[in-house]
């Protein structure tokens, strides 16, 4: 952790040039770590590259936050789907088990990785392990990602990402009923106070927004439909934990693992079933689905059948 004096020069900079100059690491680093939750300003987790700096304040950046020097090993992944692909992009239906982009700790199969080995060329933006990469679905997570091919997708995804105009649709089977049925869960996500891998509602941290709605109710657990108007770490595990009822499969953030092992449930029941966006290269509204895969729909029809 590098904690700095912002210096009165760069009074009303962006975050991103201001860190920059003060860290020597490039902006896009410095943006991937605004996007890690890594970057702060008096003690408040920064939200996005583009916020000013003021003379005074206290800036930490985690320079371990995002690692870098990770290799690319060309490997096609079985269970990998493509659903779209075209010059400017391709849309990928991620299998749990394949984080997006290789890094350090993780020795297993990567998106990146499956389309160097499947002779796919994707954007040089980013860094080298995770070029093209502009989204990103955690490892225990399946479903719908969208990879730029070309440098002007990279571009304008990237911004749709932070524009929030990107419609992520997933399903979750959460543990009990919510109440109410339909919200909006509103509260600031950043890292666990008390573990470094875990995510957790924090005074301070990003600014993080999941709308909600319930499509079943049974006797156990009950089928949402969440729109993500954020994109953080973990958001809809964390936000559906803060309100007591994680998603099945998650012991991570308090599902009951003997209701899991009773599903044959060996990962959070979470799917991303639904991406809309902007097209990068025609301009016109595109529409992406994906289907439950095995392990979800056998654990959903057993909670429909109790």
């Amino acid at each position: 952790m590098s904690v700095l004096l912002v210096p009165d020069g760069l009074d009303g900079d962006r975050v991103d040039a201001a860190a920059a100059r003060m860290t020597g690491l490039s902006r896009s680093r410095i943006a991937d770590l605004v996007e890690a939750s890594a970057v702060r300003l008096d003690g408040s987790t920064v939200d996005k590259p583009s916020v000013r700096v003021r003379g005074g304040q206290m800036l930490e950046v985690d320079l371990e936050a995002v690692p870098s020097g990770v290799q690319v090993t060309p490997r096609e992944v079985e269970g990998v789907g493509i659903v779209h692909d075209d010059r400017d992009i391709v849309v990928v239906d991620k299998p749990v088990g394949v984080a997006a982009h290789p890094s350090l700790g993780w020795e297993g199969p990567s998106v990146v990785e499956h389309l160097a080995g499947a002779g796919f060329r994707i954007s040089t933006s980013g860094a080298q392990e995770r070029q093209g990469i502009v989204q990103r679905l955690d490892v225990g997570t399946s479903g719908l990602m969208v990879v730029a091919k070309s440098e002007r997708a990279y571009t304008v995804l990237k911004q749709a990402f932070r524009d929030r105009t990107v419609d992520k649709t997933y399903h979750a089977l959460v543990q009990g009923h919510p109440d109410p049925f339909e919200g909006t869960i509103d509260a600031p996500i950043a890292r666990h106070p008390g573990s470094e891998w875990k995510m957790a509602v924090v005074d301070g941290g990003r600014h993080s927004v999941t709308h909600y709605e319930t499509l079943e109710a049974h006797r156990a657990a009950t089928l949402l439909k969440i729109h993500l108007e954020t994109g953080r770490t973990h958001q809809i595990r964390v936000h559906m934990a803060a309100m007591k009822h994680p998603c099945l499969g998650d012991p991570t953030y308090g599902a009951d693992p003997v209701l899991a092992a009773k599903l044959g449930l060996e990962r959070q029941w979470l799917h991303a079933v639904e991406l809309s966006f902007t097209h990068p290269g025609t301009g016109e509204w595109v529409t992406y689905t994906s289907e439950y895969p095995a392990d979800l729909q056998h654990a959903l029809d057993l909670v429909r059948s109790w």
